[in-house]
């Protein structure tokens, strides 16, 4: 008899604004591109109090009805530490949610499913997370302390190893050597403990910066930087092949609607035009402006992409975001 699958918790966080809208990209792209996941997905909304006192963050009663019946579960919490004045410790805070002990995938919301999700061979037992990123943090400063030293501070800090962390195919304090990931997917087996010590270590960094941190800007950076630290503290590391799906022919993490037409393939953009088309997702992502005018008055198709078409390759995100400001394409 062929055992059954048995499927992670699935995780993503939104609120009022954007993040409903681009939900509704998420759940819409993982029911048609990946039919055959079979988890439970888990909506985290940060209820209006605590750390997100005075801010409206309810799913409006369209999304949230649509978000329903295509499977989200819509959970409520409230964030103690973090909320609206560093938003993306949602994630941190809301991992608390999840069931201990069984395993788990954290996706932002802004990510589009475009293959079958349910294929990717995650190794729970070894937590990882997304290695697209750039240079981003740490910035080390002219007379020291460089990216060694940045970074062992922070493990010395957590009494973890530093030495086993490192991708020794990479030269010294070139800032790939050193363990780094962007916060856009992670998975481990117990989000109780992932859970704690991502927390933890935030609120430690963020409240009392040490020495060696403190020409480091931490906004937006702070769950950038505790989170590679958690990952090899959990006996994790840097993503195999088996996991190159992601952030490839299974997943999107396109960050804001301009940049995914301005940085994706046409796989990604036919994948997402076709899973907004249904009438009762259409009616509700028209009162979002860049889902309007990007997607279905085609601006994404005519104006974004025309003005990296001629690159000859990659180019920085900040040097796109630029360009999409200048041209009054820049649409959040």
């Amino acid at each position: 008899m062929q055992q059954r699958q048995t499927f992670p918790n699935l995780l993503i966080v939104a609120q009022a604004g954007r993040l409903e809208f681009e939900a509704l990209i998420f759940m819409a792209s993982l029911r048609a591109s990946a039919p055959g996941w079979c988890g439970r997905v888990i909506l985290a909304e940060p209820r209006p109090e605590g750390a997100w006192q005075d801010h409206r963050t309810q799913i409006s009663d369209g999304c949230r009805d649509l978000l329903t019946q295509m499977g989200a579960e819509i959970t409520p919490f409230t964030a103690r530490h973090f909320g609206a004045a560093y938003p993306q410790g949602n994630k941190i805070e809301a991992l608390a949610l999840l069931p201990e002990n069984e395993p788990f995938i954290f996706f932002d919301t802004d990510t589009l499913i475009t293959g079958p999700l349910n294929q990717v061979r995650f190794d729970f037992a070894r937590p990882s997370a997304s290695m697209r990123r750039e240079a981003t943090w740490p910035q080390p400063p002219l007379y020291g302390p460089g990216y060694g030293g940045i970074w062992k501070s922070i493990y010395d800090r957590f009494g973890q190893d530093f030495e086993t962390s490192l991708d020794l195919t990479q030269p010294d304090e070139h800032w790939e050597r050193y363990l780094y990931f962007n916060a856009g997917w992670f998975f481990g087996p117990d989000p109780g403990e992932f859970g704690r010590r991502f927390l933890d270590w935030a609120r430690a960094l963020r409240d009392d910066p040490h020495d060696a941190l403190a020409c480091q800007a931490m906004e937006p950076w702070l769950d950038q930087a505790v989170l590679p630290v958690v990952i090899h503290s959990l006996g994790g590391g840097r993503p195999g092949p088996e996991l190159d799906g992601l952030d490839g022919a299974v997943t999107c993490h396109y960050r804001r609607l301009p940049l995914l037409y301005a940085q994706q393939g046409d796989h990604a953009i036919e994948v997402l035009e076709r899973v907004v088309a249904p009438k009762e997702i259409k009616r509700l992502l028209r009162e979002w402006e860049p889902a309007r005018k990007l997607i279905y008055q085609e601006k994404g198709r005519s104006k974004v992409r025309p003005i990296f078409a001629g690159h000859g390759g990659p180019l920085p995100e900040r040097q796109i975001r630029h360009q999409l400001k200048t041209r009054g394409w820049w649409l959040v």
